[in-house]
């Protein structure tokens, strides 16, 4: 019984090995990939080098190119204090001209001025006199006038011996004095509170007749009048009851607007 037990079982082994041989494929031996041999002058290069060498010239393998970027907020300081204002420069050359720019809006209409005259921009004119001598008891002493010859719309104000303008132009004003005996005569044609012209004559032992003349740019509102000046001598104008010596006088050349 043993005998023909072990033969089954050496049937049945071959049996199988012999299906294993046709049922399964057969494995083909594993082939081993070439490396290049280093020449006499070259080192050995190992096969992990040879393979990354291959990869990287393949364009397939490329290894792709990295540009790092530097965030600059991170590296900015603070904000520094302002420093001291500089020096002017130089000036520059004068550009050239602008295009004309377009018209503005229409402004508003004004309120209506004061009521004028009728005659107040084609005549102004005055010629006044003084009867009485004067002599300077202050450093400035204002000449005022006592006869009026003309007075036109009386721009003249002879209480306080003043030209008020009322039109605005070119005058032509003149003064005519006669001087005292061994005395000084030093006076100021006087514009609002500005000297603008002098008359003036030394002392002498003969008196005589001295006269000073101008035009004048008047705007509207100005004033113009006579004063005395006293320096170290004795300041004086003479003059007679009867008759007059001091003579002030003014008219209008051209208004201003005409």
């Amino acid at each position: 019984k043993m005998s023909a037990v072990f033969l089954l079982l050496l049937v049945s082994t071959a049996n199988v090995g012999a299906m294993l041989e046709k049922g399964l494929p057969r494995r083909e031996p594993r082939r081993l990939s070439c490396v290049r041999c280093c020449g006499p002058s070259e080192q050995p290069v190992s096969i992990i080098s040879s393979r990354y060498t291959r990869m990287s010239s393949d364009p397939a393998y490329s290894v792709p190119k990295v540009q790092p970027t530097i965030d600059i907020t991170i590296l900015k300081g603070e904000k520094g204090e302002m420093g001291e204002k500089g020096y002017p420069g130089a000036v520059g050359k004068e550009g050239e001209r602008g295009l004309r720019g377009l018209n503005g809006r229409k402004g508003q209409k004004g309120q209506p001025g004061p009521q004028g005259h009728s005659c107040k921009q084609l005549y102004a004119a005055f010629s006044v006199g003084r009867r009485k001598p004067l002599h300077s008891s202050d450093y400035f002493q204002h000449v005022t006038f006592d006869t009026e010859f003309v007075n036109l719309y009386k721009h003249f104000n002879m209480f306080s011996g003043k030209f008020f303008c009322y039109v605005a132009g070119i005058y032509y004003f003149s003064l005519n004095v006669h001087t005292w005996n061994f005395k000084e005569t030093y006076l100021h044609l006087m514009k609002n509170e500005k000297e603008v012209a002098i008359l003036y004559a030394q002392p002498s032992d003969r008196s005589i007749m001295q006269s000073q003349s101008l035009m004048l740019d008047l705007q509207e509102g100005e004033e113009v009048w006579v004063r005395m000046f006293k320096r170290e001598r004795e300041n004086a104008i003479y003059s007679e009851e009867s008759d007059v010596y001091i003579i002030f006088n003014g008219h209008l050349i051209k208004p201003a607007v005409e």
